[in-house]
């Protein structure tokens, strides 16, 4: 398995597995299928931003074709939570418990450490006890519950909120991302 840094031949990849989590998961709460240029200018995005995208792909696997892909981003807009990132994960539904989520959070995990994070968060469906159950081998903890926030395929969803300190230290300098 090879988790690398996603480039513009993977978005046709991402986009089909983002396109399957918004018509068949409560992985994500979108409605909406996108085009590949709408995941493009998301990739270009977050990259430019500062952000990780990675994908999970084989090694004999055609560039363009993403067997996962995993990315974190900005907690909230404020200052103040600059040190804290909220991180997205999906795969193939092919490949579904095979490893590849956890290949993918664990590199996030380095990634989120490099960049100087101290906490990463983890907005789960409430009802999607596989993630929440990779979530906690990582060590994630839930840290609180939102019921009824939102709604897909006509029912209330309900959101955990697991939580990973990823260093125990004092708040520092700003983080890369925020230095000119």
């Amino acid at each position: 398995m090879l988790i690398r840094p996603a480039a513009a031949a993977d978005v046709k990849g991402i986009t089909a597995i983002y396109n399957d989590a918004v018509a068949n998961t409560t992985a994500i709460w979108n409605e909406t299928i996108v085009d590949e240029a709408d995941r493009a200018a998301w990739l270009a995005a977050r990259q430019g931003g500062g952000f990780p995208v990675l994908v999970a792909a084989t090694e004999d696997t055609p560039a363009g074709e993403v067997l996962g892909y995993a990315t974190f981003g900005a907690w909230r807009p404020h200052d103040g939570y600059r040190h804290t990132v909220e991180h997205s994960i999906y795969v193939h539904p092919r490949h579904h418990r095979a490893g590849i989520g956890g290949l993918l959070l664990a590199r996030l995990i380095e990634e989120a450490r490099a960049q100087g994070r101290h906490a990463m968060i983890a907005a789960i469906e409430a009802g999607n006890g596989a993630s929440i159950a990779l979530h906690r081998r990582f060590g994630f903890v839930e840290t609180g519950r939102h019921n009824e926030v939102g709604t897909k395929f006509g029912r209330w969803l309900d959101l955990a909120i697991l939580q990973l300190m990823l260093d125990d230290g004092p708040p520092q300098a700003p983080c890369r991302r925020d230095v000119p």
